[in-house]
C-alpha cells in the first residue's frame, strides 16, 4: 500500500514537472516570436523602410533628380533618426500606399509610416503616434467645386488611392472615386484644376504643401471643412513587440529632446507631432 502511494506521488511530480516544461516551452516560443523581427534587423544591421517618395513635406525627392541622397521629408527624416539612434543603417524602398500592408506582412520591408486605425491594429503592430492631423479637401478656388459641406460630395468625382480612408469617406458621402497608383501630387491636383475630378480628400498637411508646390493651379484648401482626425505611427509586423518597444523608446527620447517638434516645423511649418486644436468633425461608420 505504501509503495502504491509512493508511486502515485512520483507520477504526480512527473506530471507537474512536464506541465511546467510545456509552459516554459510555450513561454520561450512566444518570447522568441516577439524578439524575432528585432533580431533579424540587428543581424542585418539595417532597417528597410517603405515610403512613397511622392508626398511633398512627408516623403519626396528634393530637386530635379532622383538620387537616393535627395529623398527627404518629415516621415523620411524621422525614420532616419530612429535608425541612427538604434545604431542601424537604413534603406528606403519606394512603394505605393496600396502595397505597404502586404510588404510589411511578407517581410519585404520592416516598417513604414501609416495611419493608426483600430482595424489595422488587429493585424499589425504600431508605435506611438509620430504625427497628428485631420482631413480636409482640395477644391477649385473659384467655387469650392460646389462643395460646402460633406454631404455635397454626392455625385462629385474624387481623386484618391484605392484603399485609403480618404477614398472611403468620399464613397460614404456619394462621390465617385478616380483611383491612381503611386502618383505624384501633381497628377491629383492637375485633375481637379482642369475639371477631370472635383476634389482630393486628404491629410491637411499633405494637401497644404501639395497646393503650395503648384501655384499655377487655381486650387485652395477648403476653408470650412475639418473632419476625421488622424494619427500616424510606424507600422510593423504583428507580434514584433521587441522592435516596437525599441522604436517607441527612441520616439519618447525624440519627443523629450524636441527632435520631433523640430522636424515637424521644418517640413510642415507647424508642430504636427502634437494634436491639432479646434473642432474637427468625427465621421461614424468608417470600416478602417
Amino acid at each position: 500500500m505504501v509503495m502504491k502511494k509512493a508511486t502515485a506521488v512520483v507520477l504526480l511530480v512527473i506530471v507537474f514537472a512536464l506541465s511546467a516544461c510545456d509552459d516554459n516551452t510555450s513561454g520561450s516560443k512566444e518570447e522568441a516570436n516577439m524578439n524575432k523581427k528585432w533580431e533579424e534587423i540587428q543581424d542585418a544591421g539595417e532597417i528597410v523602410v517603405g515610403t512613397s517618395g511622392t508626398l511633398i513635406a512627408a516623403s519626396y525627392y528634393e530637386g530635379e533628380g532622383k538620387g537616393k541622397d535627395q529623398l527627404t521629408g518629415y516621415e523620411v527624416e524621422v525614420m532616419r533618426e530612429i535608425a541612427k539612434r538604434l545604431d542601424l543603417d537604413i534603406t528606403f524602398e519606394i512603394i505605393g500606399f496600396d502595397s505597404v500592408l502586404a510588404a510589411i506582412k511578407s517581410g519585404r520591408i520592416d516598417m513604414a509610416g501609416m495611419g493608426i486605425t483600430d482595424k489595422r491594429k488587429k493585424k499589425f503592430n504600431f508605435t506611438d503616434p509620430i504625427k497628428y492631423s485631420y482631413t480636409t479637401m482640395v477644391v477649385r478656388k473659384e467655387d469650392y467645386s460646389g462643395i460646402h459641406k460633406l454631404e455635397d460630395l454626392e455625385g462629385k468625382k474624387a481623386g484618391g488611392a484605392a484603399s485609403t480612408v480618404y477614398s472611403q469617406i468620399a464613397r460614404k458621402f456619394g462621390a465617385e472615386v478616380k483611383t491612381y497608383g503611386n502618383a505624384p501630387n501633381e497628377a491629383y491636383l492637375r485633375d481637379v484644376n482642369n475639371g477631370r475630378t472635383d476634389v482630393v480628400i486628404n491629410d491637411y498637411y499633405l494637401s497644404k504643401f501639395g497646393i503650395a508646390a503648384f501655384p499655377e493651379f487655381d486650387l485652395t484648401l477648403h476653408p470650412e471643412l475639418k473632419f476625421h482626425p488622424t494619427r500616424q505611427g510606424v507600422i510593423m509586423q504583428d507580434g514584433a513587440d521587441k522592435l516596437t518597444t525599441e522604436v517607441n523608446n527612441v520616439l519618447a527620447d525624440m519627443r523629450e529632446d524636441g527632435t520631433l517638434t523640430e522636424l515637424a516645423k521644418e517640413f510642415y511649418k507647424e508642430d504636427a507631432s502634437k494634436k491639432p486644436e479646434g473642432d474637427i468633425r468625427e465621421i461614424d461608420g468608417l470600416d478602417f
